[in-house]
């Protein structure tokens, strides 16, 4: 029940940390210029490249595991990117992280062991403190 209530607060977290960066929506619905030069990252993108990277074992550790919802993270990380990656130098960045946390674990676990499911918590516990820090301190609220 608890490792429940943590997946539905991370899931929750990573949401709202997803919309933390409205501006970069914004600037999607713009038609768009050439680019003349990337802008500066926010100041969360190390947090949320671990969160991406965080996302991407969940995804993979979870279905090994039995609990067959890997496709709601990866939904989820679709989201984080419709809300933060206003380039596509930053999308592949993100997706990146995402991907290296998937093909880290897809590489080395085969079955689900005691020790995956050990990293399944640690993982929730560090995503969603991740996720409530960039909510709490970038969201302006």
């Amino acid at each position: 029940m608890r490792r429940k209530a943590r997946w539905r607060t991370l899931a929750a977290a990573a949401a709202l940390a997803a919309a933390v960066s409205g501006a970069g929506a914004q600037q999607r619905a713009a038609p768009a210029a050439p680019p003349q030069s990337e802008p500066a990252p926010p100041p969360y993108e190390p947090q949320l490249l671990r969160l991406s990277e965080i996302m991407g074992a969940l995804s993979y550790l979870r279905d090994l595991c039995g609990l067959k919802d890997g496709e709601k993270w990866r939904a989820r990380m679709t989201g984080l990117l419709e809300a933060e990656a206003a380039t596509d130098a930053r999308k592949e960045r993100l997706a990146g992280a995402w991907n290296r946390g998937f093909r880290g674990y897809e590489a080395v676990y085969r079955t689900c062991t005691p020790n995956a499911e050990l990293v399944i918590s640690r993982y929730l516990e560090e995503g969603e403190r991740i996720a409530r820090e960039v909510a709490n301190r970038y969201s302006g609220g």
